[in-house]
């Protein structure tokens, strides 16, 4: 058996966002917002998944939404990489949420609570060790909550979740080993197939179980993300070079001017803008350097 990884966020909204993933929705958010509480009996997923349906590539809302039977709205997120101000992007979309609710002349008393759910696969909340975190507005003295928690953000860090398959205890633990791990079965896990509503979600993921058309969107998507992926490690490392470069170049200046006094700023100018291999002969031969007109000779 192959299985479909739910991390990436197409192949997410197709186990729990399609028609059919009602079940499997209800399962998982008991679990993840309620502790396996049953507090939401029925759901109603909106703009579902349906086979066929084509997304850009560069569509940043491949999310599951979908309303609650206690009246809360929850938005659903994938995220495989940490993105420029990702937390506000988050707070932002929580809010346009909430407030795109309510119509022309409604009254405000009509607003329902909304949940933003962001699962990552990468840390993101530095403070704690939690794998799952829950945030809502409090006074930050009395602890008091504001507004009967109208807004709540609650995130899921993957990385974090290190139980092997033999160690899980209860649903919530299954749930996110499958999103963690689904994509490396070759098998269904037992503990999980006993349970409906997972068995449901890895009938799903299973590869046999989708159309050609369906493995191809799934396929473009994740190469699409490998190539965001690499392209932000290649920005990472240039914008490390480039530290370890401006940190080199401090540092020959400051060894300069311990020997020669103060340098010019035209000469500073030229040494910033030494080629990598020529920073190497400065910095060999700075010892040999006694003046300012010896320092401009090598620089020419």
């Amino acid at each position: 058996m192959q299985f479909i990884n739910p991390k990436t966020d197409y192949a997410f909204k197709r186990i729990f966002g399609s028609s059919e993933s009602h079940d499997i929705l209800l399962s998982f958010l008991n679990a993840i917002l309620y502790q396996e509480q049953e507090i939401i009996i029925d759901l109603e997923i909106l703009n579902p998944y349906s086979p066929g349906t084509t997304f850009d590539l560069k569509d940043t809302y491949l999310d599951v939404k979908a309303t609650l039977n206690n009246r809360h709205i929850v938005l659903i997120e994938m995220q495989l990489n940490a993105k420029a101000a990702f937390d506000k992007r988050v707070l932002y979309n929580a809010t346009k949420m909430y407030a795109n609710q309510l119509e022309i002349a409604a009254n405000y008393s009509s607003l329902k609570p909304v949940i933003a759910l962001t699962i990552v696969d990468f840390n993101f909340i530095k403070e704690s060790s939690e794998v799952i975190n829950y945030f809502i507005l409090k006074n930050r003295e009395t602890n008091q909550v504001y507004n009967n928690e109208d807004l709540e953000l609650v995130f899921v860090e993957l990385p974090k979740f290190n139980k092997e398959l033999n160690q899980l205890e209860n649903l919530t633990e299954k749930w996110l080993y499958f999103l963690k791990h689904c994509a490396e079965f070759t098998e269904k896990p037992q503990t999980m197939e006993i349970i409906p509503s997972l068995n449901k979600a890895l009938e799903i993921a299973n590869r046999v179980n989708l159309s050609l058309e369906e493995l191809e969107e799934i396929q473009k998507r994740a190469l699409w993300l490998a190539d965001q992926e690499n392209e932000l490690l290649e920005a990472q490392e240039k914008g490390i070079s480039k530290g370890l470069q401006l940190g080199k170049i401090e540092i020959i200046i400051t060894l300069l001017e311990n020997i020669l006094g103060e340098i010019p700023p035209e000469i500073k100018e030229t040494i910033i803008n030494l080629s990598s291999e020529k920073l190497d002969n400065l910095t060999q031969s700075i010892l040999t350097i006694k003046t300012l007109n010896q320092l401009q000779s090598f620089l020419q």
